[in-house]
């Protein structure tokens, strides 16, 4: 008979848990669920070598195990950290924990813009919801911020590396899951930037898989981008036979459109299975999929809004009235009211007054879509904040 493992005991935020050896505290944390879990915005389960970065995820160790108690002398990366048998772990208990975790979300808003109200990942947005949760009310940082240019990345992919918060998870993606990149960290200490060499683009069959693992809005779908909110949209469950990939995604759509395709998550928002460019940016049609059902949304998810499970479509009682006659069109709405018929996917770029009016294919320019140089400030940059070079 195969000897079994030992299993080492852990207490997070007292709450005691058995765990395989090997299993960081982040992980043994996430066996409990629940708010003990602390935030990770680098950290990802199926990429090697992720962790370590933000450090949103700090914790504070109490008992270091059972046969050397004494507490490690600071807070350490839990999605680092091994757990040890008789390990006493504090959180969400801990007002250290809560003060430098608030100090680190600090930290990282330092160049981020607060441009929420514009950003295709407001709503889906993994820091939108780490300060709130944990940020504080305002911010010490009275110096000009850090402003880049937006660059597109080929085709399908739009780099704002004015929101990057450097969590290395894009390229940890195109080494491991699209097989090569042409991207990484350029430059060093605060002039840290993802970039590529002479403004390459990123044309590999997978490596659309890098805007799901962003988790800011700094790797952005270009055929999706400025074409609606994502709490108008309704995720679908759908697959197709995909001779690339498994073909399992999740669709976002606006009545029965497909605005846009993403990979399916799990409850801590990481990808279940990595999916290819064509389904990602090609396969823009209901009749392309085999659509399973509804996403089960959090309810505390602002995407939850309008979004119900398990609704009854009424039953059409004109042909059970009219003995099994249907229903005639009397008349064209669209050629009564003058209004054309836009559909939201096949828009290249924002919607106008013009898209609606004249030519459904006609598109604006987003003021916060634009070159440096030509901004709406006075230092011709796109920003409101008047520390914004």
């Amino acid at each position: 008979m195969a000897e079994e493992k030992k299993l080492l005991k852990v207490t997070i935020d007292n709450i005691t848990i058995e765990v395989e050896p090997g299993t960081t505290i982040l992980m043994a944390a996430r066996k409990i669920g629940g708010d003990i879990v602390p935030p990770a915005m680098c950290y990802y389960t199926k990429l090697k070598n992720t962790g370590g970065y933000c450090r949103t995820c700090l914790v504070r160790v109490a008992v270091g195990s059972t046969t050397d108690p004494r507490p490690m002398p600071k807070l350490v990366a839990s999605c680092r950290t091994n757990v040890m048998d008789g390990m006493v772990v504090e959180n969400i208990t801990s007002p250290a924990v809560l003060e430098a975790r608030k100090g680190v979300v600090e930290f990282l808003l330092i160049n981020h813009p607060l441009d929420c109200p514009v950003c295709d990942q407001a709503g889906e947005c993994d820091l939108q919801d780490l300060s709130y949760e944990h940020g504080g009310e305002g911010t010490r940082y009275e110096f000009k911020r850090r402003t880049f240019e937006r660059i597109d990345l080929g085709d399908y992919i739009q780099l704002h590396m004015t929101r990057c918060i450097l969590c290395y998870r894009c390229v940890h993606t195109a080494n491991q899951v699209a097989g090569g990149r042409e991207h990484g960290v350029l430059d060093r200490g605060d002039h840290s930037q993802i970039a590529t060499y002479i403004e390459k683009s990123l044309g590999n069959e997978f490596i659309g898989n890098v805007i799901d693992v962003c988790p800011v809005g700094a790797l952005t779908d270009r055929t999706f981008r400025f074409k609606n909110r994502v709490c108008f949209t309704k995720p679908v469950e759908a697959h197709r036979d995909c001779p690339t990939c498994s073909g399992r995604v999740r669709l976002w759509m606006r009545g029965d459109e497909v605005l846009r395709v993403t990979a399916r998550k799990d409850q801590w928002g990481e990808v279940q299975e990595w999916i290819c460019n064509d389904c990602r940016f090609e396969k823009k049609k209901v009749s392309d999929w085999v659509i399973d059902g509804p996403t089960r949304v959090n309810r505390h998810s602002v995407i939850s809004a309008g979004h119900y499970v398990g609704v009854q479509k009424p039953k059409e009682t004109f042909s059970a009235i009219m003995g099994g006659s249907k229903p005639k069109l009397l008349m064209d709405i669209h050629s009564i009211s003058e209004v054309n018929t836009v559909e939201l996917s096949e828009i290249q770029g924002p919607a106008s007054n013009k898209t609606f009016t004249e030519d459904p294919h006609a598109v604006g320019n987003n003021p916060t879509d634009v070159k440096a140089g030509k901004g709406r400030n006075i230092n011709g940059t796109d920003s409101t904040n008047p520390n914004t070079p």
